[in-house]
């Protein structure tokens, strides 16, 4: 179990792989391009620099955790000897599908196959395999490096003893693992998007601007970031998926999407990774927001 493959190297795949490289595991980092791989790669060594900066860790640290990282953009060749794999591709059903379909048939009988899916069925993710017992959720919180929880997600033919390993994994990664069942948006976006969509709601109906809203939140209900910052942090495409799982899943319309948010998406506004959501981030605005995160 010290080789653990991470499907995705976008913002969760790259801290996923930053986690467990800092604490000593083997990561295979897995990205169909090369271009991606590259771009997480050079994240995580920001991350690790600001680390060492605030004396967190030491440069020695630092170059064990990029040592820990190999990249491949050949899953079959990545996932060969993983013991675990995260995937942490887009929030998109159908590829996720596709994605543990390839898992199956290119891991080892025994690897585990862990989502870190924000709202999809770990059900119908584990259905798509030969090894439903195995399949398990594992959701990580941005950033993952710094973030504590874990929400582990049990589907309807999660085994008892996957669920340990991957509680005993959380541990020695420093994180504190919470058991959660497989319903839609699980706990903390079941919890969370609903709140995020009444925001952009209040928003819409202009009961005030931006900044009000999210100081509201933050001086009166102790909120470290607001919920429009924190959906531009999100990516409020990913915001926009999460709300559609929950709606089609619950067939409640206090899910459904504001009109807000859904025309910002189409529009390319998606927040920090875009450079304009609902507050504007140029280049170095971006870079004191991620930061300011490992402050």
């Amino acid at each position: 179990m010290k080789n653990v493959a991470v499907i995705g190297a976008g913002t969760m795949g790259n801290g996923i792989a930053h986690t467990f490289a800092q604490k000593d595991y083997k990561v295979q980092l897995i990205d169909i391009s090369q271009a991606s791989l590259d771009k997480g790669v050079a994240t995580i060594t920001k991350n690790l620099d600001r680390m060492v900066a605030k004396e967190r860790i030491t440069e020695e640290d630092k170059q064990r955790t990029l040592n820990n990282i190999t990249t491949y953009t050949n899953m079959e060749e990545g996932v060969e000897y993983a013991g675990l794999v995260v995937e942490a591709a887009t929030e998109n059903v159908d590829l996720k599908l596709k994605i543990f379909q390839d898992l199956d048939r290119f891991c080892p009988d025994d690897t585990i196959l862990a989502s870190n899916t924000s709202s999809i069925s770990i059900t119908k993710i584990a259905a798509a395999t030969s090894r439903p017992e195995m399949v398990i959720g594992m959701h990580f919180m941005n950033p993952v490096p710094i973030m504590k929880l874990v929400e582990i997600i049990k589907g309807y033919s999660t085994s008892q003893e996957t669920y340990n390993m991957v509680e005993e994994i959380s541990k020695k990664l420093g994180k504190v693992p919470v058991e959660v069942n497989d319903y839609p948006g699980f706990v903390a976006n079941r919890i969370l998007m609903p709140m995020i969509n009444e925001a952009i709601e209040t928003l819409y109906n202009g009961v005030a601007g931006v900044q009000e809203i999210d100081t509201v939140m933050k001086l009166g209900m102790a909120h470290p970031m607001g919920p429009l910052q924190l959906a531009d942090f999100i990516g409020l495409d990913v915001c926009l998926s999460i709300l559609n799982v929950m709606y089609d899943g619950f067939k409640n319309p206090k899910y459904a999407p504001c009109p807000l948010l859904v025309n910002m998406v189409m529009a390319g506004k998606l927040g920090v990774k875009s450079g304009e959501g609902f507050y504007d981030y140029s280049e170095s605005r971006k870079a004191e927001t991620v930061a300011k995160m490992f402050a």
